[in-house]
């Protein structure tokens, strides 16, 4: 009995706020659009008479404008996680092996970014990268450049606010991995007679196998569903679900085409999550 009201508010907070907005997804997801507000029916009418439609989650599977958005938010999540896993492994490594009064600084730093506002570091993105902005400013004043390059809103911006925004997601769980390996197995590696790549690819890499897992997971998944970030820096033809989302709840007002491309989104972010809890 002590143990079920200990956990009842777990769960009731989770019954709330995850699995009853889930439930109102799917049912407008399966809702028919109309006038008024909200702009949708819901798909069961008096009597629970069935008045819904299947033709959202159709039009998903058909439309190959809706396929491709899901595609490039896939594409553009893969690339942030491993963009912030080339990054993240090393920093985490070097955070790990550094003095234990060293540490929490380091650990600081990788955090700083949080504590400014999530919109300044992408308006300090824009004042860089703009025609007029410091990068421009720097390569033109070393004459490595005769005009100002193009570097706002293209895929390159909005590749590098997406590393920027998630590389502590992938530090952190690194470097939770990376302390708590025993130095002393790479230095009887290395004692019998392997080169440190070795060493890094036959002992240092698999014991942190877990970690790489949980690191790109943590960046993969959130990141699949980002719309402040390519708004802001990417290029306007780029339309990752995220953005599609924004555009069918608050331009075109289509709840149900929106509910449904977040439940398909949600759909195919189940995979990584299993894999997650399988890693952690």
């Amino acid at each position: 009995m002590r143990r079920v009201l200990v956990l009842l508010p777990a769960w009731a907070w989770l019954l709330a706020f995850v699995a009853a907005p889930a439930v109102i997804l799917l049912g407008i997801a399966f809702g028919t659009g109309a006038e008024g507000v909200p702009p949708f029916r819901w798909p069961f009418g008096p009597g629970l008479a069935w008045q819904g439609s299947f033709g959202n989650l159709a039009t998903l599977i058909q439309d190959e404008f809706y396929r491709d958005s899901l595609w490039r938010a896939a594409l553009l999540a893969g690339s942030t996680a491993v963009l912030t896993l080339l990054l993240g492994f090393p920093m985490a490594f070097a955070i790990a092996r550094a003095r234990r009064g060293w540490r929490v600084p380091l650990l600081a730093l990788v955090l700083l970014p949080f504590w400014t506002g999530f919109l300044l570091r992408m308006g300090a993105f824009i004042g860089l990268l703009r025609d007029q902005g410091l990068v421009n400013a720097a390569l033109l004043g070393l004459g490595l450049i005769e005009e100002p390059l193009t570097l706002l809103y293209t895929e390159g911006a909005m590749l590098a606010g997406m590393v920027h925004a998630y590389l502590p997601f992938a530090v952190l769980p690194l470097y939770a991995t990376l302390s708590r390996l025993d130095p002393v197995l790479e230095q009887a590696a290395a004692d019998l007679g392997a080169t440190p790549a070795t060493v890094f690819w036959t002992v240092t890499l698999p014991l942190a196998l877990p970690g790489v897992v949980a690191a790109s997971l943590l960046v993969f998944i959130p990141a699949a569903g980002e719309f402040v970030i390519p708004e802001l820096l990417g290029p306007s033809d780029a339309l990752p679900v995220g953005r599609v989302l924004w555009q069918e709840f608050f331009s075109n007002r289509d709840w149900p085409m929106a509910a449904a491309l977040a439940v398909a989104l949600l759909a195919l972010l189940i995979v990584p999550i299993r894999l997650f809890q399988r890693a952690s």
